[in-house]
């Protein structure tokens, strides 16, 4: 009995302190500071759009604004629910970024509806898609390294999660920068393209946060 107990006490001084996992709230929030100072450093570089003080006179911009942020937001508590096995009992959070989505589909019809005349369309196309991407890349990968400390059991969905939180920072970079009025190009080249991010998402959930 006696080598048994010293067996038990060998083995709790030898076991290393294990630290706790942070909050999915913690987590999130350090991802949200990482990427409000990658933002303002990047604006800071290439230049907030002059056009910005009149433009936030504009309800419609003010709302796309808003609604962006609050998706960062979201998608960002939601991929670090994700990254827990359990959602560490906040499933209904995980969720949250959908409501929110529907709420952005619903203002970009709206200012759409309102563009009358349609504003002109700017010379470019797809390299508004191919910066927001680029742009998305350094959060995408500090995000992904962050949930590989943990047991995702959903990776698919955060992998998804986790890329549309990036492409959202990337989109509000391009809103604050570009001078440009065009709703119809905004949803082409700035939004629609979310689909293919999710779904890249998806498969790259699967090949980096699977354990």
């Amino acid at each position: 009995m006696a080598s048994i107990e010293q067996l038990v006490d060998r083995l709790a001084q030898d076991a290393a302190p294990v630290k706790p996992a942070p909050h999915p709230l913690t987590l999130s929030l350090g991802w949200a500071a990482a990427a409000a100072v990658y933002l303002v450093l990047s604006l800071w570089i290439s230049g907030l759009r002059p056009d910005l003080a009149q433009k936030l006179h504009e309800p419609w911009f003010l709302a796309e604004l808003g609604v962006l942020v609050l998706i960062f937001l979201a998608t960002s508590l939601s991929a670090a629910v994700l990254a827990f096995p359990d959602l560490h009992q906040m499933k209904k959070t995980a969720w949250a970024p959908a409501g929110l989505f529907a709420v952005f589909i619903a203002i970009l019809f709206f200012a759409w509806r309102a563009d009358v005349p349609p504003a002109p369309l700017p010379v470019h196309s797809f390299e508004c898609t191919a910066s927001i991407t680029l742009f998305a890349l350094l959060p995408a990968v500090w995000t992904f390294l962050s949930m590989r400390r943990f047991a995702s059991t959903h990776y698919r969905w955060a992998g998804s999660v986790a890329l549309l939180s990036a492409f959202s920072v990337g989109a509000l970079w391009l809103l604050l920068h570009e001078v440009n009025d065009s709703v119809i190009h905004v949803i082409e080249w700035h939004y629609l393209p979310m689909l293919g991010i999710g779904l890249a998402g998806w498969w790259l959930g699967k090949k980096w946060l699977k354990w």
